[in-house]
């Protein structure tokens, strides 16, 4: 706690700041008058000390620690004014944030920064990057190639500016300059090519796959599972009694790893085809291996393997237009909306976690597969107006 103390006939302050005491001399004689003066000034300083605004030089310019608060003033101005190049943040920031994400997210982050963002901005300061400097980085990323295309898809360019968006938001907050993300919006999106089967081109499917896969290929077709979910699938997260796969976990780049979101945990219902498939191959590999689908040493299946070995082969023996194998998720939606499911248990079987992706993407195939197209609104108006009402004496 301060204290006013007087030495000498002059009056001193006696404090404690930031773990270390003080004792200045104020240079005045101890009177009264000068005493409720010092204690006017002590409660002052305690006030801007609970709120982290006091300054020391303020009360005390010619003071014995003097030079060493100019020191330290002089050191956060120079770090104000000249922040880290922007390689040194992107990793303090990295390693800052990395606690938060799912293992797969920051393999992910990390590819993204050392491909791209931190070659490109390496040796700039962070308070040199202006919005033209990024919009000149955007343009960049559209010319670069892309996995499965000639340059990288509008898609694929938003999610690397999202690193880049964070850590210069991170920066300006840090290093109190204005932060030059101001009005760059996304490149605009193609929507995803979603082509689902019919339920003919199901059952076709279904009669004609190798037998070994066909139980493989009806919980895909028919409980919407993404590639990396059904491969990393267990037989514990399997729940007869309930008839539920329980989601938990995907199988990322040869890793079990947690599923992408909070949404993409989650329950799916198994109609009677795919309860009585797994029911079948339980009893016949449920000792051989944990995974409910396998190699013959209990590994799990390599989906490039798969895809090339049996998919494709299968689709061209039937004359079907080639499509990746996530096109069976797709198909299981279109399928449940069909067959007049509520739209918000649709969305939970998918991993959604909201309807919004069922009613702009997925509807405008139901009218193909239903007729739901506004045949069903015209039969009801031609039985009404077509028929003459009942007439009553009355009328």
């Amino acid at each position: 706690m301060a204290t006013i103390g007087s030495r000498s006939g002059r009056l001193y302050i006696d404090f404690r700041y930031r773990g270390a005491r003080y004792k200045e001399y104020t240079g005045v004689q101890d009177t009264p008058a000068n005493r409720r003066k010092a204690e006017q000034l002590l409660k002052r300083m305690e006030a801007e000390m609970t709120l982290g605004t006091f300054n020391y030089l303020n009360y005390f310019p010619d003071g014995r620690s003097a030079a060493k608060f100019a020191a330290q003033q002089q050191r956060q101005a120079e770090k104000r004014s000249a922040p880290y190049a922007f390689e040194k943040f992107a990793d303090i920031w990295f390693a800052e944030k990395e606690v938060e994400w799912r293992q797969s997210y920051r393999d992910v982050t990390r590819l993204t920064l050392d491909r791209y963002i931190i070659p490109y901005f390496r040796d700039k300061r962070l308070d040199e990057i202006d919005k033209a400097l990024i919009l000149k980085f955007r343009a960049y990323l559209a010319e670069q190639p892309g996995h499965k295309s000639e340059t990288l898809s509008a898609s694929r360019v938003n999610h690397i500016l999202i690193p880049l968006r964070m850590i210069l938001m991170e920066a300006a907050d840090r290093h109190d300059f204005k932060n030059p993300w101001v009005n760059i919006k996304r490149l605009r999106e193609t929507k995803p090519k979603v082509d689902p089967f019919t339920l003919q081109e199901v059952q076709s499917i279904l009669e004609t796959v190798r037998a070994d896969f066909r139980t493989y290929y009806t919980v895909r077709f028919f409980t919407g599972l993404r590639s990396s979910e059904i491969d990393g699938l267990q037989w514990q997260y399997v729940d007869f009694d309930r008839r539920q796969i329980l989601v938990r976990q995907a199988l990322v780049q040869g890793k079990l790893v947690d599923t992408k979101t909070d949404g993409s945990s989650r329950e799916v219902d198994m109609c009677s085809q795919v309860y009585d498939c797994l029911q079948a191959l339980y009893e016949q590999t449920a000792n051989t291996s944990g995974f409910v689908f396998a190699t013959r040493e209990g590994t799990p299946l390599h989906n490039r393997n798969v895809t090339q070995r049996v998919w494709y082969p299968l689709l061209r023996h039937l004359n079907l237009t080639s499509r990746r194998p996530y096109q069976t998720r797709h198909t299981a939606a279109t399928l449940w909306l069909a067959a007049g499911e509520n739209p918000e248990w649709i969305a939970r079987q998918m991993g959604h976690s909201n309807t919004k992706m069922l009613f702009e993407v997925y509807s405008r195939y139901v009218p193909n597969l239903t007729r739901k197209d506004g045949s069903a609104f015209e039969r009801l108006l031609k039985a009404e107006f077509n028929h003459p009402r009942a007439t009553t004496d009355k009328e």
